[in-house]
């Protein structure tokens, strides 16, 4: 089980607020390769497919020619250069995203070694909301969490009281 290796809290809420939307009956296509969290969906009951690793920027045919009644992103949408081609792709009528919020006094992430974990946008969540309105979803619910740590520092004591990561479910409109 993942529980002491990965973001329990993040994992956590993601779960619960799929669960409060999502029926098990539903077939989910979760964007991006198989990973912890399609696994832990699947552990809870859900039937998930995954996109295959093409670079959905360019190549968008797996989202476009799925059956799924859901789509999940998560924190997918910062890696995209066009998460609106993206978003516009989903033939599903539901949707389930979460993102890493732009919080001010940290940087936007790059890594330097791996040219596929960069993040081209750091979202807030009005610019997040912008986009899925503007590629034809409506927000149903959002909500939004922090992610403390036990380090110590001015960082560390911001990361209590400053929400990290949103997340929304939203329909097709």
């Amino acid at each position: 089980m993942y529980e002491n290796t990965f973001p329990n809290k993040r994992f956590k809420h993601t779960i619960a607020f799929l669960e409060k939307h999502i029926s098990k009956s539903e077939a989910i296509l979760d964007l991006g390769v198989e990973n912890p969290f399609s696994e832990i969906m699947q552990k809870h009951g859900y039937s998930v497919e995954n996109t295959k690793g093409e670079d959905l920027d360019i190549n968008t045919s797996t989202i476009e020619n799925s059956k799924t009644e859901v789509v999940t992103a998560f924190e997918i949408f910062e890696h995209l250069l066009s998460p609106f081609t993206v978003l516009k792709s989903i033939k599903a009528d539901k949707l389930v995203a979460s993102i890493p919020l732009k919080i001010w006094f940290t940087p936007a992430y790059r890594s330097k070694t791996d040219m596929l974990d960069r993040h081209y946008h750091e979202f807030e969540d009005w610019q997040f909301d912008w986009l899925l309105e503007k590629s034809g979803w409506k927000i149903i619910d959002r909500e939004k969490w922090t992610n403390p740590t036990k380090k110590f520092g001015i960082r560390p004591i911001l990361r209590w009281f400053t929400p990290r990561y949103y997340i929304v479910y939203a329909e097709r409109i």
